[in-house]
């Protein structure tokens, strides 16, 4: 069921579909005059000038690394001269570097950071406000996805974190997501759950498998992901390397 968003959020979708992206890497546009910006998504001209031209771009924030979300960031960071803050210190031009409780606040906007790795070590998850707690989002990057299920980018990511990660999430104020990838689709404590009843049953069939005698990753991906289409078979093996990797078994 889709909500509907405050005035003070905008959405830009990036010209970068695929298996793995979705419609695109979603941007963020938070504020009404000085403006945080979350993940700029790729090198795209067009897009980062957009994305400039919405008004003054005070602040960017990536919600992690990976280069559908971040190898935009230097250019528009060029564009606009905002500093630039992540998690990973490699990312960050003018800012600082992200830390867990951490409070950022940019015009109007009130964002608190939450670290929430599992999908990679370096991913963050804001809650971000405007006028008070009626009025608040949270961003959860590629840890919670408008559909489908995140994948556990191993060996960076890891399930482990991840599951602890829903859990952070879990806790955190029931609110309207906004994804890293596709539409927004719901409020946070429904997609977690459905996060974790998805997260604990794939979790259930690795361990029938292994029982059966699944010793590798691609026996793992045989017997478990058995309808996975080819140009998401590489998301296939990060995932089963990483359920393998947390039930200890050697792969």
């Amino acid at each position: 069921m889709s909500v509907s968003l405050p005035d003070w959020v905008r959405w830009q979708t990036a010209p970068n579909p695929g298996p793995m992206t979705l419609e695109g890497t979603n941007t963020w546009i938070l504020g009404t005059e000085e403006l945080l910006v979350i993940d700029p998504g790729p090198l795209d001209e067009s897009h980062l000038l957009d994305i400039a031209l919405h008004g003054t771009v005070a602040h960017i924030v990536l919600t992690h690394g990976h280069t559908d979300h971040s190898a935009g960031v230097q250019r528009l960071h060029e564009l606009t001269g905002a500093p630039v803050s992540a998690w990973d210190p490699a990312f960050v031009h003018g800012g600082e570097a992200l830390r867990h409780a951490m409070t950022l606040e940019v015009g109007q906007v009130r964002a608190v950071v939450h670290h929430t790795p599992g999908h990679s070590a370096d991913s963050v998850s804001l809650v971000a406000s405007l006028s008070g707690p009626d009025d608040v989002v949270v961003l959860t990057g590629d840890t919670v996805l408008g559909r489908g299920t995140a994948v556990i980018a191993d060996p960076d990511g890891d399930l482990g974190d991840y599951l602890n990660s829903l859990e952070v999430l879990l806790g955190l104020v029931d609110a309207p997501v906004l994804p890293g990838h596709g539409p927004v689709g719901g409020r946070l404590r429904q997609r977690v759950q459905e996060y974790q009843r998805h997260r604990q049953e794939r979790l259930e069939q690795v361990r029938h498998a292994v029982a059966q005698g699944a010793r590798t990753v691609e026996e793992v991906v045989a017997a478990v992901y058995t309808e996975v289409a080819d140009d998401l078979r590489e998301a296939a093996h990060m995932s089963a390397r990483a359920h393998l990797r947390h039930l200890g078994v050697p792969h």
